[in-house]
């Protein structure tokens, strides 16, 4: 569809559209009316989510504090260089298997462990994760998994060292471990 250009404005016509609309006279601006007053911000989900902490901090099953302490695993077997350590802490070695010990109890998981380090040293596996979760289902024990793990693999001969993992891979839910070649 092409588009009408409008014709140009000539004398006859400004003419003529002057006498069609008869003497004009100038209107004096007008203001607009005040905006309504805007109430003062008030911060009611703060509010809520501050009287909210009391009955919530009733409710957990384990005391937070003592997870804080301690959260990140990590280990060196006595003899290695500290290098090693920084190095799988940093995520410098390949993870070639994992394991995950979620939804099981602590002899399940203690089991599951000792057959999956045989098995990784079996297939010369050298870096493999466990991920034991953050134990926040957990009772009053705080994460049962969690420091299970930690005890059971400071005890074996082939572990060299281990380190909770990266965000990425599981974070304090999860360990890297490095073993013996």
């Amino acid at each position: 569809m092409k588009r009408r250009v409008p014709a140009a404005i000539n004398d006859h016509d400004s003419r003529l559209f002057r006498e069609a609309i008869g003497t004009v006279r100038r209107l004096d601006p007008v203001l607009p009316p005040p905006a309504a007053a805007r109430p003062a911000p008030h911060p009611h989900m703060l509010e809520a989510d501050e009287a909210a902490v009391p009955g919530e901090l009733l409710d957990m099953a384990f005391d937070p504090a003592l997870l804080e302490v301690g959260e990140e695993l990590s280990y060196l077997r006595d003899g290695y260089p500290p290098k090693l350590l920084r190095q799988l802490k940093r995520g410098q070695f390949s993870v070639q298997d994992d394991l995950d010990l979620h939804q099981m109890n602590a002899a399940a998981a203690q089991a599951s462990i000792v057959d999956f380090l045989a098995e990784a040293r079996q297939h010369g596996r050298r870096c493999v994760r466990i991920v034991h979760g953050k134990g926040l289902r957990s009772r009053a024990a705080g994460p049962v998994l969690k420091g299970l793990t930690d005890r059971l693999l400071r005890r074996r001969d082939d572990v060299i060292a281990f380190a909770s993992a990266r965000p990425a891979l599981g974070g304090t839910g999860a360990v890297v471990v490095l073993l013996k070649g």
